[in-house]
């Protein structure tokens, strides 16, 4: 480390009603040195964050920016300084295009044609597919990232902090980000990364700083650990084996027989002849880049999108593809989106009241809340799923995002389900939560529950799936049993090259 760090916290401590966020935290980050942070949810990573970007002012401490103190007061602040920061939950206008949304932060001296056209250059330099013409809320959660990072770069940031910046990418694209980062790193920008992803942690990190209950329990340089000795020092334990226990599985839960629906957006994706069917006690996997029609596929299940056919989706043996979400849930089907805030829950409502959103058991009659019920309910998600929050009172946006992640796959678990759809359902969460969450769906799966998983983690696919599918431009692939399924056979089939020969798709998915 060089005698000047370029970001130095002494002594930091952010306290709130119900938690002290961060208890007394430093940490050095050098120029040029890509710089983990790593804790399980809760453990006040993205409070610390935000006090360096300015976002969110410390109880007590110091920040010094090349080693001179300064009082970042707000990230306009923080920003003229030289940082730039990735957050985990996205900042951005869903009625605004990209190009917009990425102008508002830059310098206004500069017209929307020039920042469109260094958006298209600085996303065709990292290989990050983006069309800065689109209005964002046309975008999958992958794609809104790729916005963040691409506006974080355009700033030429001397510290660039990343939180879960990968959570949503396909393997391939973290790989590009990751020659990114290094590229930045060897002109001297400084990086804060935050993952849950240990393999990333260790394959990308050159130091590592670890929180646990807002204070620090440790420092190491990630290459020397392993996976085993990260998780231990993060959680104080290695993260449970998963049991996939082999099942026969029972009648068929949900079928979806040649759904066929054009897209409603200008920059949707085609569902052409989608056959898919899930059984009582399995679990169906979809694998797919983002953008390939995984939304419109499961807008079509869930019910959000009533276009198809009666006969197109059936639940439980049900024609359902004219009926909405209310009655979709009487036959059974629960569903978790991929959108925490916004749709998986309402910012400024308490927990107990987000159980309203889907569950009914405390409504009594005449249409009166059960409130001691309610709270009953939510205490015991809360409890069952380890969700670290101040109670059924917290409101949803005061959680980490893996801890709310934690509440709202609970709900809907707890729910006991006939059929659970569930999108990118660890995504932003520690491993021991990540574990958790992966077996509570192999324990409802071997509970006679169909489970359908879409993900873009190919390793949670692989974990908890008995069959795997691929999406690639609004197409579904076979299925092909996990035993069977492949990191490369499964790269091929994302470029849509299914019914193709082995050794040509290779060729071709090489190429693309």
């Amino acid at each position: 480390m060089t005698t000047t760090s370029r970001l130095q916290l002494a002594d930091i401590t952010k306290r709130y009603p119900a938690v002290v966020a961060n208890d007394r935290v430093s940490l050095r980050v050098a120029p040029g040195q890509i710089h983990a942070v790593l804790g399980e949810n809760g453990a006040g990573k993205s409070t610390l964050m935000k006090i360096i970007y300015g976002s969110v002012k410390p109880d007590e401490g110091q920040v010094l920016w090349n080693g001179q103190p300064v009082h970042i007061r707000n990230p306009q602040e923080a920003r003229a300084l030289g940082i730039s920061m990735v957050f985990q939950h996205f900042s951005l206008f869903d009625t605004l295009t990209v190009a917009e949304n990425v102008w508002l932060g830059l310098d206004k001296h500069l017209s929307l044609a020039e920042v469109t056209r260094r958006i298209e250059a600085k996303a065709s330099e990292y290989g990050l597919d983006l069309d800065p013409r689109r209005p964002v809320h046309t975008l999958s959660v992958g794609q809104m990232q790729r916005v963040e990072i691409i506006r974080a770069l355009l700033t030429d940031p001397k510290l660039l902090i990343l939180d879960e910046p990968t959570s949503v990418l396909t393997p391939q694209a973290v790989e590009r980000l990751f020659v990114v980062l290094r590229q930045l790193a060897s002109q001297g920008c400084s990086i804060l990364y935050i993952s849950h992803k240990l393999h990333e942690i260790r394959e990308l990190c050159t130091a590592c700083t670890v929180l646990r209950g807002g204070r620090v329990t440790g420092e190491c340089d990630p290459r020397e650990e392993t996976n085993a000795s990260l998780s231990r020092m993060m959680i104080g334990a290695e993260p449970p084996e998963l049991e996939h226990r082999a099942r026969t599985p029972g009648e068929t839960v949900l079928r979806v027989q040649g759904l066929r629906l054009a897209r409603e957006t200008p920059f949707g994706a085609d569902l052409e002849g989608i056959d898919l069917e899930v059984r009582a006690g399995e679990v169906v996997g979809i694998a797919g880049v983002s953008g390939n029609g995984q939304r419109e596929l499961l807008y079509a299940i869930s019910g959000e999108d009533t276009r198809a056919d009666p006969a197109m989706v059936q639940i439980t043996g049900q024609p359902a593809g004219r009926l909405g979400p209310g009655r979709r849930r009487a036959l059974g089907l629960h569903f978790v989106p991929e959108e925490r805030l916004g749709r998986g829950a309402v910012p400024a409502m308490s927990l107990a009241h987000n159980l309203m959103l889907t569950r009914r058991e405390a409504v009594g009659a005449g249409g009166w809340i059960r409130m001691g019920a309610l709270q009953r309910q939510a205490r015991g998600i809360i409890e069952q799923f380890n969700v670290r929050a101040g109670g059924p009172d917290a409101l949803a946006r005061s959680l980490s995002g893996g801890n709310l992640q934690k509440f709202i796959v609970g709900r809907e678990i707890d729910a006991r389900p006939r059929l659970l759809v569930i999108s990118q359902p660890t995504w932003g969460v520690d491993v021991g939560a990540a574990a958790q969450i992966r077996g509570e769906i192999l324990r409802l799966r071997d509970a006679g529950c169909a489970v359908l998983v879409v993900s873009e983690e190919l390793e949670e696919l692989f974990e908890v799936s008995d069959r795997l599918h691929v999406i690639a431009k609004g197409r579904l692939s076979p299925a092909v049993a996990r035993e069977q399924a492949t990191v490369e056979l499964v790269g091929e089939w994302m470029s849509g090259l299914w019914d193709r020969p082995h050794d040509e798709a290779a060729r071709e998915a090489a190429r693309v």
